[in-house]
């Protein structure tokens, strides 16, 4: 199995690794120019192809410049989706050897894409002169999220409730976590949101509203996420263009 992959800071990656029997048998570092063998029989392979220093040579180059060069024209097709704003966080391409029905590696392109979730803070009051903050966020995809309470920095359980997340007509996914508070206290609170979108975390307190228009507006941080049909076409098109590439090429 080989593949490469080109991350979003435009750093690279690569493997390559050999099984035999339902087994791994022999893996490449294209870092070290050395090869990891996991039993004793994969040894005298180690020992042949490290020999060759020119052997390992190739492998690396082809990893970091053929395989990405692969990438970068699948990519180059779909730019206008595949390389919307925000969107992919990554990409790879990967080769799998499949003797007995395709003559030739299959080639299989991976797009990782994630929507930011969209992260607000709104309060009520209770009748026992207690208040209840509500963290709400919406709009994110992958479904993993975390979410928690914080007071004064450090994670805070006590009096908390909190939804799984369910999904919205788009695709993407919501949820709500709250927490029961003595309102004196109010500001030393901070909804703490982690999520494969977001570049960074977002620790959001509640605000007093700005006042717009309409009346209020509550205090929010927003990200325009993508919408599932813009995902089905982007994967969509990426196996048509793979699948069109592959008719065409020579092993």
């Amino acid at each position: 199995m080989v593949g490469c992959e080109l991350r979003k800071d435009g750093s690279k990656g690569g493997y390559q690794q050999y099984a035999y029997d339902g087994k791994t048998y022999i893996k490449f570092d294209k870092e070290t120019l050395t090869w990891s063998a996991a039993d004793v029989p994969a040894q005298i392979t180690k020992r042949k192809w490290e020999a060759d220093s020119g052997f390992s040579q190739y492998r690396k180059a082809f990893l970091e410049e053929e395989c990405i060069g692969w990438l970068k024209k699948y990519l180059e097709y779909g730019k206008e989706t595949l390389l919307r704003t925000g969107n992919p966080s990554s990409v790879s391409i990967a080769a799998y050897a499949l003797p007995s029905i395709w003559k030739g590696p299959l080639l299989i392109l991976m797009l990782f894409f994630a929507d930011p979730p969209k992260v607000k803070v709104t309060r009520k009051a209770d009748y026992d002169n207690m208040e209840t903050l509500i963290c709400r966020v919406d709009g994110f995809y992958p479904k993993d999220i975390d979410i928690v309470w914080t007071k004064d920095g450090e994670v805070w359980i006590q009096d908390t409730f909190h939804t799984l997340p369910s999904p919205n007509s788009d695709g993407t996914y919501s949820t709500w976590l709250t927490v029961k508070i003595d309102p004196k206290e109010r500001e030393r609170y901070k909804c703490h949101v982690e999520h494969d979108g977001l570049p960074e975390h977002v620790d959001l307190a509640w605000e007093e509203p700005e006042k717009c228009h309409d009346g209020y507006k509550a205090a929010s941080v927003s990200d325009q996420g993508s919408s599932s049909s813009e995902r089905d076409l982007a994967y969509s098109l990426s196996l048509n263009l793979i699948y069109k590439q592959l008719r065409t090429l020579k092993y």
